[in-house]
């Protein structure tokens, strides 16, 4: 019999779970259940590949330790992967035992919301340890604590060894909404092995830049087409750009809410970009008519004047956004 514990927490001195775990463990071990620990602060970039684990566990024990809100990143970034990667057969088959641990209180919806989630994978849920720990140090000398915590220990081992039947839950028949993972085409095998490279910083990273140069290819395409409007002020940002020489990296994202389009401008040191799209990450973004941006344009506005009138409005890296009048010098229009 295995056990896989997954714990989410950063691994710190002073996190009770840590305790909690070490106890579980040893009661499990008495008894000769083969207990796995994976720390997911351990492996962050190899979390997808996580899934994979669970083929030999006969059931699992996932620890959150609640630091200040739910159950933390790591944790729901373990479950997003079994959303999409792992084979609902195999979780239809494992006991879970959640183990949430707070210092600051939210233990309760923490519990309810792995609870929820392992019924949605379609997992068999089980009562596991839920506690809020206000003084460590009383936590972990207290005898009666300490015997709770080995009998849940004891209590797991039971439930597994014996295959305990359970209640059926609706997310675990189909009658929720929300019971099955949006298809995707894909066998348990290939979910796996694309669990491996979503996994592979080297490989995700090439992705990346192959979806970006692509992206820019079809930029340049619009950028010299004969559509006037997809053009429109694209021409006089580029005539406006001072070259400064220096280590400059920006990307500026203007909403033109009255036209529905988005005027993106990439600074990468003297290289400029400007085209009509979305920014993935811009370091400020802006909304205002285009009206505005005509007027910007034709120098008859600054950037920060019409920040400052109320006539733009923004959000990001405002450092950048005051700097930006001086990327640009635009010679005004009559």
């Amino acid at each position: 019999m295995k056990i896989n514990i997954y714990y989410g927490g950063r691994g710190l001195l002073e996190d009770p779970s840590l305790y909690v775990m070490d106890k579980l463990t040893g009661v499990l071990d008495e008894v000769r259940v083969h207990v796995e620990r994976y720390n997911l602060y351990e492996n962050k970039s190899a979390i997808a590949m996580m899934v994979n684990t669970l083929k030999e566990a006969d059931g699992v024990i996932l620890v959150a330790s609640v630091e200040w809100f739910g159950i933390g990143g790591l944790l729901q970034q373990f479950l997003d992967a079994c959303w999409l990667y792992a084979d609902r057969n195999i979780i239809g088959k494992i006991y879970m035992f959640p183990v949430v641990i707070s210092t600051t209180g939210g233990e309760r919806e923490a519990q309810c919301m792995l609870t929820r989630a392992w019924e949605l994978l379609g997992g068999k849920v089980c009562d596991g340890i839920c506690a809020y720990v206000d003084d460590q140090t009383e936590f972990e000398t207290d005898p009666q604590i300490l015997s709770l915590i080995e009998k849940k220990g004891e209590d797991i081992y039971r439930i597994v060894h014996q295959g305990a039947p359970l209640f059926k839950c609706g997310a675990r028949t189909g009658s929720g909404s929300f019971s099955k993972a949006p298809a995707a085409g894909l066998t348990p095998q290939e979910s796996e092995q694309l669990s491996e490279y979503v996994s592979n910083d080297t490989f995700v990273q090439k992705q990346k830049k192959d979806v970006e140069l692509l992206s820019q290819k079809y930029r340049n395409i619009l950028d010299t087409g004969k559509d006037e409007s997809r053009q429109e002020f694209i021409k006089e940002i580029k005539d406006s750009f001072v070259k400064s020489g220096e280590t400059i990296e920006a990307v500026f994202s203007i909403e033109m809410t009255d036209t529905n389009r988005t005027l993106v401008i990439e600074i990468r040191n003297d290289d400029l970009k400007v085209y009509y799209g979305e920014a993935s990450a811009p370091d400020v973004e802006a909304k205002t008519t285009r009206d505005v941006v005509n007027k910007i344009v034709r120098g008859r506005q600054t950037v920060q004047g019409a920040f400052m009138s109320g006539v733009l409005s923004s959000k990001g890296d405002f450092k950048l956004l005051r700097s930006f009048d001086q990327f640009f010098r635009f010679s005004p229009v009559i």
